[in-house]
């Protein structure tokens, strides 16, 4: 009994302890604030299920941030309480993260877990370029990020425009700066000041003739030539304007045909590299799920898809993919044309996805308690029926304005 009694009590002062270092924010949250505060924020609804998952891991961020000294306050509102906040931030859905540094608002859509959500205030609340003083440090910043940008050289137009991408891009990435003795030997540079990204074992250098604007080759080259994508990753690739090259495997025990379809993408990205990376991202996505929602069908896995989250569209290979040279047909189609495009985002595919999505929520709604399903697609159609009943109550017909002219030229007769 003693014992049970302590473990409770144990828990509720960890529990205290970790919401001592979270505030509940309201509306005069803007007006009391200092000026170079920086605050991590999660917005929430009290009937949202998300939010009420995610709440012991904010409390533990922002134990862990407070014990690492870092200078990020951590923070959560209630957006249906302190709506003038909310409005501030123009918070459209729960739970909203959202960083706020010297009245610049920076928003987080990347997984709702610990480490993503840490990674995040780190790399916001930091200086917006990094300085890499020595080798050292250079190696070290290697050895965390499989993509890192760095400015080489002294103060210049370039140096600005770069401090300008990356205090819009700090969301997505980390930015570096250096002089040129302290990058490796083996780093070529032709001219000074350059930008340079390191990724994929090897470097290379931004080109304002071939890649256009600073900030847009950056949002291009963030990620990884391949990787394994999960949903908040592909959509994200969505921004770059690439195209992305997926082989859907198993989620659990791959077999020995989704091993193989792994492997050739990530061959094919490495060896064709130059031919390929200002088009096409490459990777594997373990399940599915995702893309038979943007696709609006069953997937069969393995298989390969190019998909284009910008305008949520998607190319599938018009006979099976058994060889390189099969994938590399099927790639150099999609970039000439002669692959055709599906999906999109026109107003007829997304009354087909909005249909879908209604059949997905409904199928196992029907499988599991029929008559909740029943109930749910009838209550759906009086709704629907309700909606036109009063638009064509309301619609005046033929009969109605001739009798209208018909008063109208009475009363001019009799005046």
């Amino acid at each position: 009994m003693w014992n049970k009694r302590n473990t409770v009590l144990l828990s509720v002062l960890l529990a205290l302890s970790a919401s001592a270092f979270v505030e509940e924010l309201d509306d005069s949250f803007m007006e009391r604030r200092g000026a170079d505060d920086i605050w991590l924020i999660k917005f929430y609804a009290p009937w949202c299920s998300f939010c009420k998952q995610l709440d012991p891991v904010w409390h533990q961020i922002g134990s862990e941030l407070r014990s690492l000294g870092s200078p990020v306050n951590v923070g959560k509102s209630d957006a249906t309480a302190s709506t003038g906040l909310a409005k501030e931030f123009k918070v459209r859905g729960y739970p909203a993260i959202l960083m706020l540094k010297k009245d610049v608002k920076y928003n987080y859509s990347g997984p709702r877990t610990k480490d993503g959500i840490l990674d995040f205030a780190n790399r916001v609340g930091g200086p917006l370029v990094r300085s890499l003083s020595s080798l050292q440090l250079f190696q070290h910043a290697m050895n965390r990020h499989d993509v890192m940008f760095v400015y080489v050289g002294a103060t210049s137009q370039l140096k600005g425009n770069y401090t300008s991408a990356a205090e819009e891009l700090i969301v997505h990435t980390f930015f570096f700066s250096s002089s040129r003795d302290v990058l490796p030997k083996v780093v070529s540079l032709s001219t000074l000041p350059a930008v340079v990204v390191f990724k994929d074992g090897t470097y290379f250098t931004f080109d304002e003739e071939l890649d256009g604007d600073l900030k847009s080759w950056i949002n291009r080259e963030r990620f990884p030539n391949y990787l394994r994508i999960d949903s908040y990753t592909l959509y994200a690739m969505g921004e770059s304007g690439k195209l992305v090259v997926l082989a859907l495997v198993e989620e659990k025990t791959p077999c020995e045909e989704s091993v193989r379809y792994k492997g050739l993408v990530e061959k094919v990205s490495a060896d064709y590299r130059e031919f390929y990376s200002r088009n096409f991202y490459f990777g594997f996505m373990e399940g599915s799920d995702y893309i038979n929602g943007l696709v609006m069908g069953e997937v069969v896995v393995p298989s390969f898809i190019v998909v284009n989250l910008s305008s949520d569209g998607y190319f599938l290979p018009p006979v099976a993919v058994k060889t390189e040279r099969h994938l590399l047909d099927f790639l150099n189609g999609v970039l000439d044309g002669s692959i055709q495009f599906q999906g999109g985002n026109s107003i007829y595919q997304r009354a087909r996805r909005f249909i879908y999505d209604i059949k997905v929520t409904l199928t196992p709604v029907f499988s599991q308690t029929p008559l909740l399903g029943c109930f749910l697609v009838g209550f759906l159609i009086a709704i629907v029926a309700v909606f036109f009943y009063f638009c064509c109550r309301n619609r005046p017909t033929v009969s109605d304005d001739d009798d209208d002219d018909h008063t109208k030229r009475s009363n001019k007769k009799s005046d």
